[in-house]
């Protein structure tokens, strides 16, 4: 069986690699910003989008807000970027807003931080790979008839990419993450020069379309509660921006250093590329509609069902390009692969952060082990699969999925920052340099705009996304939340119930007495094995047990434990029922009753195999008495294993395919091992040449 798993593993996600590996796994800057930046640069294919979305509630003449709109995320962006240039200085060790909300305000609120954190980077990738079936879509209509199949396609795919290892999977990502910023960056320069030098005119696709506003003559309170949700949706552009603190571990180092210089150049770049496709977008006349089917006309007629609504990014470049152009295509391929490889944010984010939180027993401790290739596989497979759950219920539509998104994600911003001040203030009562405090202070006012501004962000996304779908991510983070502090309370009690007492180590775990039971069903060479090691354990007392199931069996086996003169009392227990289990724990059980002190010793033959279905066909009657006797205080269990003809044909096979050599390896040579293995397995070999 573990030949059958492993071939496909391997082929799948390559040859496992050593521990010390490790440090050849991490990240030059090149390479950080596609890994972590990807999400936030990405954005741009739908933020812009979303504020003209909100804003066509009130029709074409609200876009005229759209500029102040992107001038409001682009200070809030600058805010966020330079608030966490001050964490990765000060917490390099990559709990991001979890170690320093929990640092500085205390468990609940690095829990809370955690909770939001997770439910974010879920939604990461359900939102941005379904925005990308969309851009793919608007070229091939394939994937908009089969949306969700091939959402939940990709997530597969880039999982296994994830699965390979980060340095691996990012430098895959890296070539697609550049093309599509230098696509836009050549968009928004080709779109600068028709406009304002040429003087050409660009139109979009919709440009002379309509929409039938939804709301009009709309003023006072209810404009500005319409721009404060157009606002809360462009905040998508912050989503991942978090990413970078949480994974500074994986950058070479110096650690901080390259993670805040990645951060800049991911807030410079994301900043001029969503106020670009915003200004584009205004020059030629880009028309967006929640609900295109009624409320976009043509000729005075809506567009009706059939119509799909291309994203904005597709509309300007259809402009700015030409429509079906060279670069048109390459920049809408460019785009629908940087929206796949944007939730690889969330794939280096998630688990790291899952790692983490194991590590503080929130959660299981599976996801705080690194696997074959040094990536923490199970957070990477927790991840796809809740994704891929919310994919399939929102059947791959951005729109209702982005919905859900930036609460969480404002709760971390908030919480962290909060926290950061905190944490100035404590060292400040303590630094004396003047110097030092000088930075301290400015480091302090950064953190604590940072706070307020997204504090009041928080609020307005909580106060215009509640009732379209912000409350399923606030139930998310109080589901996590309340799982988390269930498994927390179940390792601490655990710990409690598993630590050492103050008395003697001796008088603490030596039993009175040793009672040994070896279970027989019948006189083989197995059950001669068993009876010979329970005698060298010299136990106080020692008799055999079988359970009498047919009369006659039960006599042919004390005739024959007589005359072989076995010097070990035989017990045979009446089974009417002809149950085997049941009357082994009870009489185990009236042991125990009888001598509470004494230890009970049971000692089962047992047989090893060499194919998985003779597991079938063996030792069912051992398992089930081993599930059973593991619920019984005071009861030790020892399989005493009898190795058959197909174990050794088994082990025989697997020693053949150790040595087998793939073609070209002898005429290569042999692999060069580290310094220390070849002498390091000499001695291991003598052992088990010796057992």
């Amino acid at each position: 069986m573990s030949k059958l798993t492993d071939v496909p593993k391997r082929i799948l996600i390559g040859r496992a690699l050593r521990s010390d590996k490790l440090g050849e796994t991490l990240l030059p800057k090149r390479i950080a910003l596609p890994v972590f930046a990807s999400d936030p640069l990405s954005s741009v294919a739908y933020a812009p989008g979303e504020v003209l979305l909100v804003l066509s509630v009130a029709g074409v003449s609200a876009y005229s807000y759209s500029p102040w709109i992107a001038v409001a995320v682009v200070v809030l962006m600058f805010t966020v970027v330079a608030s966490y240039r001050q964490n990765v200085r000060a917490y390099p060790s990559g709990g991001g807003d979890y170690e320093v909300a929990t640092t500085n305000l205390g468990p609940k609120a690095g829990l809370t931080v955690a909770s939001a954190l997770l439910v974010d980077y879920v939604l990461t990738v359900a939102v941005s790979i379904s925005s990308g079936v969309e851009n793919l879509g608007s070229a091939i209509p394939f994937f908009i008839e089969h949306k969700t199949l091939c959402a939940i396609g990709i997530i597969v795919l880039l999982t296994l990419m994830n699965l390979r290892g980060v340095k691996e999977s990012g430098k895959l990502f890296a070539i697609p993450t550049y093309v599509f910023v230098a696509g836009v960056f050549l968009l928004l320069a080709w779109g600068a020069y028709r406009g304002l030098v040429s003087g050409d005119g660009m139109k979009a696709p919709t440009a002379d379309y309509e929409i039938h506003p939804e709301q009009t003559g709309l003023a006072g309170f209810a404009l500005v509660f319409l721009m404060l949700r157009a606002f809360s949706s462009g905040c998508a552009a912050l989503t991942g921006v978090e990413a970078i603190s949480n994974g500074v571990p994986a950058f070479r180092k110096p650690k901080s250093k390259n993670a805040a210089t990645t951060l800049a150049l991911m807030g410079g770049l994301a900043v001029t590329m969503f106020c670009g496709i915003i200004a584009l977008a205004m020059a030629t006349d880009v028309k967006m509609a929640e609900n295109p089917a009624h409320d976009l006309l043509k000729d005075g007629t809506p567009v009706g069902a059939d119509y799909t609504q291309d994203p904005v990014i597709s509309q300007v470049a259809a402009a700015v390009f030409g429509d079906g152009t060279f670069l048109f295509i390459l920049l809408a391929t460019a785009t629908a692969l940087v929206l796949f490889l944007a939730a690889n944010t969330a794939y280096n984010g998630f688990p790291l952060l899952g790692s983490i939180l194991a590590q503080d027993r929130y959660l299981p401790r599976q996801l705080h082990t690194r696997g074959d290739r040094l990536a923490f596989s199970n957070g990477i497979v927790l991840l796809a699969g809740a994704a891929m759950i919310l994919v399939y219920v929102y059947g791959a539509d951005s729109t209702k999925l982005i919905q859900l998104y930036i609460v969480g994600v404002f709760v971390s911003f908030t919480l962290s920052q909060t926290g950061m001040v905190r944490h100035w203030n404590r060292h400040l009562e303590n630094e004396s340099d003047p110097a030092k405090r000088r930075h301290m202070i400015r480091s302090r006012a950064i953190n604590a705009f940072g706070a307020f501004f997204t504090g009041l962000v928080l609020v307005v996304v909580l106060l215009t996304k509640f009732t379209h779908g912000a409350w399923v991510a606030l139930l998310g983070m109080v589901i996590f939340y309340v799982i988390m502090t269930v498994i927390r309370r179940h390792y601490d009690g655990v710990a409690d119930e598993l630590a050492a007492d103050d008395a003697p180590y001796d008088d603490a775990v030596r039993p009175s007495r040793v009672h040994a039971i070896v279970l027989v069903s019948k006189i083989h060479k197995p059950t001669l094995r068993a009876l010979a090691y329970a005698k060298l354990m010299r136990s106080h007392n020692l008799e055999a047990l079988s359970v009498g199931v047919d009369a006659a069996e039960t006599q042919a086996l004390r005739t024959e434990w007589h005359e072989r003169g076995i010097d070990v009392p035989l017990k045979v227990l009446d089974s009417p029922y002809r149950e085997i289990t049941r009357p082994v724990i009870d009489y185990v059980k009236g042991l125990r009753r009888e001598s509470p002190r004494d230890v009970v010793s049971i000692y089962i033959p047992e047989y090893v195999v060499g194919h998985w279905y003779e597991h079938l066909l063996h030792n069912q009657s051992a398992l089930r008495l081993k599930g059973r006797l593991l619920f019984t205080p005071g009861v030790m269990v020892t399989s005493v294993p009898w190795q058959l003809d197909s174990s050794e044909q088994a082990k025989k096979r697997a020693r053949k395919r150790a040595e087998w050599h793939a073609p070209g390896a002898v005429r290569r040579g042999p692999v060069a091992q580290p310094k220390g293995e070849k002498a390091a397995a000499k001695p291991s070999t003598e052992a088990a040449t010796k057992k």
